[in-house]
């Protein structure tokens, strides 16, 4: 099967499964990979349009609650909340803080800022959302919480790896077999708080 073959695969599977995106299939992925969606965990899904990991998340946790964040609208999902606005907006921050209430067991992100064309600037925007992310999963983070977030392989690779290590007992580092061969994404697992 040649690679355009593959990727249609997955989008064909994505249509008949019911999911929004055939990006579900890269958590699905994950998560058999790494197993941290479990009954009653508490998750945020950043850059959650058009809604796929949230789908993803629905059909596999009970008795938790799930927040999904995104600069554009959302079509709803039942179980799901979903707040439209940019994550690093301190109105936002906020936001999330106060649906919560105490801190999230899991954090997801496969965000990317809108693309230039210039693969270097876009790399780099990413990886600078990674590293927002990090943060704010440092600070909002449950002790023995996971984060997921998307980067591509760039100069600021080793920043990304140098925060993961200094602040969370586990990190591994993972590409979906459904991500496209010719893309540089890559996800990074962090989990169980160091500090």
């Amino acid at each position: 099967m040649d690679n355009k073959s593959y990727q249609d695969h997955f989008y064909k599977k994505a249509k008949a499964l019911g999911y929004r995106s055939r990006s579900a299939f890269k958590l699905i992925e994950l998560n058999k990979k790494f197993n941290f969606l479990k009954n009653g965990i508490n998750v945020l899904d950043l850059g959650s349009c058009p809604g796929g990991w949230c789908q993803v998340v629905k059909k596999k946790i009970s008795n938790g609650k799930i927040l999904g964040i995104d600069i554009k609208k959302i079509d709803t999902i039942e179980g799901v909340k979903f707040i439209e606005g940019d994550f690093l907006s301190d109105n936002i921050k906020s936001a999330i803080k106060k649906y919560f209430h105490s801190n999230i067991d899991l954090i997801l992100s496969d965000m990317a800022p809108n693309t230039t064309g210039n693969k270097r600037l876009d790399s780099i925007r990413t990886n600078q959302l990674c590293l927002e992310i990090l943060d704010f999963s440092i600070e909002k983070l449950t002790k023995e919480g996971v984060v997921i977030s998307k980067f591509f392989m760039g100069e600021d690779f080793n920043e990304i790896k140098t925060k993961s290590k200094k602040n969370f007992k586990k990190i591994h580092f993972f590409k979906p077999e459904s991500s496209r061969d010719e893309s540089r994404e890559i996800y990074i697992h962090c989990a169980g708080l160091s500090t």
